[in-house]
């Protein structure tokens, strides 16, 4: 499935991702990830300290990663199909360039996280429905508020 520039847009504006990963055994997994991007409509996660994420992968390919800009508070969930692309693999230096961006070459990584997407699934903080009046820049004010960010 093709990334829209809405996708796009969303994923360079959210900090972190959470990757949902679930074992054989079906018990979950979540974990939080800090270097991300995307490439060829894939989504690529550096995996820096991932071996339960990686672990799961292996064994089940199903994944589950939601991202959301924390201000405007929305964003999305994508559930698709993970793989593994270890620095052996063609792809890997593609990715690598990708994300060492982000890094400054600070965090190093042997293998990347790729997920081809299934399924997209927008997500949109509740006040949007409660509120429909609501604009994004009184989200903004109204997050910035409880995040602390001003008082």
């Amino acid at each position: 499935m093709e990334l829209s520039n809405e996708i796009k847009d969303s994923v360079h504006k959210s900090v972190l991702c959470w990757l949902a990963t679930s074992s054989v055994d079906n018990i979950p997994n979540v974990s939080p990830k800090e270097i991300f991007s995307y490439c060829n409509d894939k989504i690529i996660i550096a995996n820096i300290a991932s071996p339960k994420s990686v672990e799961n992968i292996r064994m089940n390919k199903n994944v589950c990663i939601s991202f959301i800009d924390i201000l405007v508070q929305k964003g999305f969930q994508i559930k698709g199909e993970g793989r593994i692309v270890t620095n052996k693999e063609a792809d890997f230096e593609n990715y690598k360039s990708i994300l060492e961006e982000m890094t400054e070459g600070k965090f190093p990584f042997h293998s990347v996280i790729e997920i081809v997407p299934l399924e997209f699934n927008k997500i949109i903080a509740p006040r949007y429905f409660l509120f429909p009046e609501t604009t994004e820049e009184e989200q903004i004010e109204s997050a910035k508020k409880t995040y602390g960010f001003i008082k």
